[in-house]
């Protein structure tokens, strides 16, 4: 009877030891993505004023067009905001980001995270355009309400026990309708159109924030060897990243000063 006590309470041990380990792993693997994520926020911001820095001044004799709110373009900012060298700039990003999501498989690790960065960077050039919108105290401040609203919300989705699977399968179809609506508005130009899209992307961003997270959190699993968990965290990062770019985009639409 003895034996069989001791024998109980190895496997007790034994199952106690194997959770702790797991618990651990995968706290290590959450702070890989969410500084992978934070890294190609820091490359990002950088890109997007760099960009919005060479491309706008503040003497006259400098400029090559100005803005109708009084923004100085220098011909860099003429090349890249007023010729069709804009589309690159915008549609360059897209391609990267297919590229890294149907072929990270085959990707080495370095190649993946080159990638990653790489995307991050074009998406900086492609978001520069809200220097010449936005104010940059606006643009400050909306992003740090951003940073506090994702980080509850992804708290949120670590956390929570409740299964949030259902939510995601109705936030990604609202994504796609959000998709339609935001090309439809192109052609409308429709203010009361626009004020819409923007309530209703902040609300399905929010919640995507905490699927995602949920799910990057299930994805988890300690038998991978460095090479898959690698991949794992750079997939999650950079679907974090773009749930963290699309909040602050539609946030920065309802709290952003515009430049006069």
């Amino acid at each position: 009877m003895a034996d069989f006590n001791n024998y109980q309470n190895r496997v007790a041990q034994g199952r106690a030891q194997s959770g702790a380990e797991i618990d651990a792993g995968l706290r290590a693997y959450m702070v890989k993505v969410y500084n992978l994520m934070a890294l190609a926020l820091v490359i990002t911001g950088v890109a997007a004023f760099g960009m919005a820095s060479l491309a706008t001044t503040n003497d006259p004799s400098l400029a090559v067009a100005t803005l109708p709110n009084g923004t100085m373009l220098t011909s860099l900012g003429a090349l890249v905001y007023g010729s069709p060298l804009r589309w690159v700039v915008m549609l360059a990003p897209i391609g990267l980001v297919l590229l890294l999501s149907f072929r990270i498989q085959k990707m080495s690790l370095p190649a993946a995270q080159a990638t990653f960065w790489g995307y991050a960077a074009l998406m900086g050039l492609s978001l520069s355009s809200i220097f010449l919108v936005y104010t940059g105290q606006s643009i400050v401040q909306t992003f740090f309400i951003t940073a506090a609203s994702f980080g509850a919300l992804s708290l949120y989705g670590y956390t929570t026990k409740k299964d949030l699977s259902g939510l995601g399968s109705f936030l990604i179809m609202g994504l796609f309708g959000l998709i339609i609506a935001s090309i439809v508005n192109i052609f409308l130009q429709s203010s009361a159109m626009g004020f819409a899209i923007s309530a209703i992307g902040v609300l399905i961003f929010a919640g995507l924030t905490a699927y995602d997270t949920q799910k990057i959190k299930e994805m988890y699993f300690d038998g991978d060897d460095v090479v898959a968990a690698g991949r794992k965290a750079i997939m999650g990062a950079l679907t974090l990243y773009l749930d963290f770019i699309n909040l602050f985009t539609f946030l920065l639409q309802f709290l952003g000063n515009r430049n006069n």
